[in-house]
């Protein structure tokens, strides 16, 4: 049975016949109505009864919640094309998908549950995930993988920290779970990106007939700086103060920025839909630089706007731009950016500069938050808006 052919047996809801569809749909309108819900608490318009601080569910629900559903698409999506396996389709999709609601829904009534249930719903989520990708790399032999599948039990594992770190009362937002968390998804743009970024780039500059070509992924250059990347996020998760650790996040953040440079993000001005992904790999050293300059220099920067810009800057536009890619890519539609993605891109961009801004100007940071929520949510219910027909309904998906 081809994968078309699965999809036309699928009779239910079109948007779960592939896994991009409902994630990046949904995921894209929780990252909306989560920043939507954490202004309304900040204003003391309204409170979740949830368990965890409101400065703790807001960090959880990007972090977790949100990057969460975006992993499971893409992992969904491309697992099945890495295997040579038929993609999750159906009822099994379903279930997945309502398990990543559930997580959503309990946590934020938490105080009205026992203790524990929400937390061990929120996990069971990447838990059968995790159980999915391994089936299928198994099957599919695809032992390459692995270090994919690594990165997403290290996730996991960073969610049951920062649950464990609330429930015994501590600060989550700032704990080792979230750091972990963080650290993980630099990983994971690393080496995901790391591969994408200059294939796409390479495909695109030879369909143009431009000569000048950015070197294979994954060369020893790259190898280095992946080592190098994952021993400097270890000492930032461990050791979050110390000298040395500043040290060597302002190094890593050299070297990304010159495997970046190798992959002639430049040449790709006329399709902005490839050079967001460049822009976006460029906040991982310059958010790496930002953390480290805040452990050198404190005066200069706080901790928690220079992890904005890995958060609020990498994270989130380097998904965004993935997102709008296969989603264009797996309908059947032309890769390139329209005036909405554009716009997008922008208030995704707009939103971190305000928010990181915030940091210079204290004296106005409350107007700075407001605006670059604005922004924020503009940017992710534009996503869903722009690319939400696509999403839900039965057409050529590849």
């Amino acid at each position: 049975m081809s994968t078309s052919e699965q999809m036309r047996q699928w009779t239910g809801p079109a948007v779960f016949t592939y896994g991009f569809r409902p994630f990046f749909l949904f995921g894209a309108l929780w990252a909306a109505t989560a920043m939507l819900l954490w202004i309304l608490m900040l204003s003391d318009i309204m409170q979740l009864p949830t368990r965890l601080d409101p400065v703790s569910w807001h960090a959880h629900e990007f972090l977790f919640g949100y990057l969460g559903a975006v992993v499971a698409g893409f992992l969904l999506t491309a697992v099945p094309n890495w295997t040579g396996r038929l993609p999750v389709v159906g009822w099994q999709l379903a279930g997945l998908f309502f398990l990543w609601v559930s997580g959503r829904v309990l946590l934020a009534v938490s105080e009205l549950l026992p203790l524990g249930l929400p937390e061990l719903v929120d996990l069971l989520f990447p838990c059968i995930l995790g159980l999915v990708i391994l089936r299928e790399i198994i099957a599919g032999k695809n032992w390459r993988n692995l270090a994919v599948l690594a990165l997403l039990a290290a996730f996991t594992v960073a969610n049951a920290l920062f649950h464990l770190e609330a429930a015994r009362g501590d600060y989550a937002a700032q704990g080792f779970g979230l750091r972990a968390g963080v650290a993980t998804v630099v990983m994971m743009i690393s080496l995901i990106g790391g591969r994408i970024v200059p294939s796409f780039t390479r495909n695109w500059l030879v369909k143009a007939g431009v000569a000048d070509l950015p070197v294979p992924p994954m060369q020893k250059f790259d190898k280095l700086v992946l080592v190098a990347t994952l021993i400097a996020l270890l000492c930032w998760v461990a050791w979050p103060v110390s000298f040395e650790t500043g040290a060597a996040l302002c190094i890593i953040g050299v070297m990304q920025f010159a495997r970046l440079l190798r992959w002639k993000g430049y040449r790709t001005t006329r399709e902005p839909l490839l050079a967001v992904l460049h822009l976006a790999y460029l906040l991982v050293p310059l958010g790496a630089m930002a953390e480290g300059l805040a452990l050198l220099r404190p005066e200069t920067i706080a901790p928690v706007e220079a992890q904005h810009v890995w958060m609020a800057g990498a994270f989130a536009l380097m998904t965004l731009a993935v997102m709008a890619r296969a989603t264009l890519g797996h309908t059947g539609q032309e890769l390139t950016a329209g005036a909405g993605t554009n716009a997008m891109f922008a208030c995704v961009i707009l939103a971190l500069v305000c928010r990181v801004g915030a940091s210079f100007w204290p004296d106005a940071a409350r107007g700075f938050y407001s605006v670059s929520a604005v922004f924020w949510i503009v940017g992710f219910a534009g996503f869903a808006a722009l690319y939400g027909r696509a999403l839900l309904t039965r057409n050529q998906a590849k």
